[in-house]
């Protein structure tokens, strides 16, 4: 049997990888409700290629996926939190505080899924999104979730979590992240 890395599985799976122009740019707004219908189906593919990957790869701390990690230059992405909590659905979501409180924790990327990297994030940061219907509302994320979402928005913003390492740490194969020990942490 052929050994296939996870980053080529993530691939075949038509997850966008990392060098892709596209995961360098922001992704555009929707004007909502005018493009309701696109905001849809959208999202439905974002629920599409997160089943598909769901059944290759368990995530059991949760995991999400964004417009951009599937070719789609727009402002969705849809995180599924851990257990049987329902999926969020995020359309221009928008950073509007976050708390002075971090930590650090390993992060993975379906966009390049080899690695795993030391990321410092906010222990608590609120969120605007744009319903279908045009309203916007903000909600607040603590902790595991607050880290899911923050690492979808920031690929909206053209980033991947490597913008965001301390100078001087760089992601690890994914075989030594098993042997830390912090194999809980957030495979995103």
């Amino acid at each position: 049997m052929i050994d296939v890395r996870p980053s080529q599985q993530m691939r075949d799976l038509g997850v966008v990888q990392h060098g892709a122009g596209i995961l360098a740019e922001p992704a555009r707004a929707f004007d909502l409700p005018a493009e309701r219908d696109e905001a849809e189906r959208i999202t439905d593919e974002l629920f599409a290629a997160m089943e598909r990957i769901g059944q290759v790869h368990p995530f059991a701390k949760g995991m999400g996926i964004a417009a951009p990690q599937t070719g789609i230059a727009r402002a969705a992405a849809v995180v599924q939190p851990p257990g049987d909590a329902p999926a969020i659905v995020l359309l221009n979501p928008r950073i509007t505080t976050r708390s002075e409180e971090m930590d650090e924790q390993y992060e993975g990327c379906l966009s390049f899924f080899d690695v795993r990297g030391l990321v410092p994030r906010p222990l608590t940061i609120a969120v605007e999104t744009t319903a279908l219907t045009g309203e916007t509302a903000t909600t607040v994320y603590e902790r595991g979730l607050a880290r899911l979402i923050h690492h979808e928005i920031d690929h909206l913003d053209g980033l991947l979590y490597s913008a965001r390492m301390r100078t001087g740490v760089e992601p690890i194969p994914v075989e030594e992240y098993r042997q830390t020990g912090r194999a809980w942490a957030y495979d995103l």
